[in-house]
C-alpha cells in the first residue's frame, strides 16, 4: 500500500471551495486545519521511516488526526 498524505481537500473534494473559504475567513478553522496538516505530515514521516518511533506513538497521532478531521468536517458541514 503506497504512502499518501491526507489533505483535507483530498478527503472532502466536494467541499474544496468551502474549505478554502473557511480557511481564509475563520481563524479558528484555519488553526485547526494547520494542526491537521501538521499531524498528517508527522504520520507520513513516521510511516515512511523518515522519523522512527514506536507503534503506540503512531497510533496516537492517527487517532488525533481522525478526531481533528471529524471536528473540521462538522465545521464544514454546519
Amino acid at each position: 500500500m503506497p504512502l499518501t498524505h491526507h489533505p483535507l481537500v483530498k478527503e472532502f473534494p466536494e467541499h474544496k471551495d468551502l474549505i478554502h473559504a473557511r480557511k481564509v475567513e475563520d481563524q479558528h478553522f484555519a488553526q485547526l486545519m494547520d494542526k491537521y496538516e501538521e499531524l498528517d505530515k508527522s504520520v507520513y514521516r513516521i510511516e515512511s521511516g523518515e522519523e522512527p518511533t514506536g507503534d503506540e506513538r503512531l497510533d496516537a497521532l492517527k487517532v488525533e488526526r481522525v478526531a481533528l478531521k471529524d471536528e473540521l468536517y462538522k465545521l464544514i458541514s454546519a
